[in-house]
């Protein structure tokens, strides 16, 4: 799970046509989002098209959007952590607030040098996760910019790496599992360590005599979104125009996921019988 914000409660009503609407990107870091902590290690460059996070042994640090999302396809360009990574989380994810929160999460687990980094994806529902899937990559996330996208709409949460699928989690209220629809979520992005866990699980920790350790970000769209601007503001978002709030896999995408799947996978948690003795989630199934 990636470090969460504060959980203040939230009291939302959820009207499905008239509430939201289709946010065009602002096209600056300074107008999307918020430096939230790390007294300075956090910085906007290039203008507004540029935005760096910074890991020492004081502090990591973070930002968050200034918009809240009902649904949105959202891309961001990122540029991973280099060298000896050990010991480092990019978290770049969406949530929202309260004690039965929902979160779709990309997190980014560090290596030593010359390892594959890790992509761990989780989805909660209500307050509840348990539901990672992790993969490698076919590529190395240090040596350029590539696009992570979180393409969530009422009938699926796709994850997708430069236009290409890893993951969906299907939208199964019918057949009794939660899935988000009703709370507006904030994007979150943060560099921090976590070297009890996040490399190798726990066995290899920071080497600090590689810090500062620094993760880059460039080209933030959220044009196919639903969002606001404050909680008192509601706008419309009509689905009959936004062809991207009805998007599933077509067969090309399928087949693609399934490479992914089958070459890159390296924990389901749908398959672990040993953390779930009881049984698997109930969409494992599904």
């Amino acid at each position: 799970m990636a470090v969460p914000a504060s959980k203040k409660p939230l009291l939302l009503s959820f009207l499905w046509f008239g509430l939201f609407v289709a946010a065009a990107s602002a096209g600056s870091f300074y107008d999307s989002f918020d430096i939230t902590w790390g007294d300075g290690r956090a910085d906007v460059y290039e203008s507004g098209q540029l935005l760096t996070c910074t890991l020492d042994k004081v502090s990591g640090s973070g930002f968050q959007s200034k918009k809240e999302y009902l649904y949105g396809k959202i891309d961001m360009k990122l540029k991973l952590v280099a060298g000896n990574s050990a010991g480092t989380v990019t978290a770049y994810y969406l949530s929202s607030k309260g004690a039965t929160w929902d979160e779709i999460d990309f997190e980014f687990l560090g290596n030593v040098t010359g390892q594959p980094y890790t992509i761990h994806t989780n989805v909660f529902t209500g307050g509840k996760g348990d539901r990672e899937m992790q993969f490698r990559l076919w590529f190395d996330p240090t040596a350029n910019f590539h696009t992570y996208t979180v393409h969530w709409n009422p009938l699926n949460i796709i994850f997708l790496v430069d236009g290409i699928p890893i993951r969906v989690f299907k939208n199964n209220e019918k057949n009794g599992v939660a899935y988000p629809t009703s709370q507006p979520m904030k994007i979150y992005s943060s560099l921090w360590e976590a070297d009890d866990w996040a490399t190798q699980g726990g066995r290899v920790k920071t080497d600090w005599s590689n810090a500062p350790f620094r993760a880059h970000y460039r080209n933030f769209d959220d044009k196919s979104s639903c969002s606001r601007t404050s909680n008192l503001t509601w706008v419309t978002c009509d689905g009959n125009k936004n062809s991207w709030m009805w998007t599933t896999l077509n067969n090309h995408q399928i087949g693609q996921m399934n490479w992914v799947q089958k070459e890159f996978l390296i924990y389901n948690y749908c398959t672990d019988y040993k953390r779930f003795p009881q049984g698997f989630a109930k969409e494992c199934y599904l």
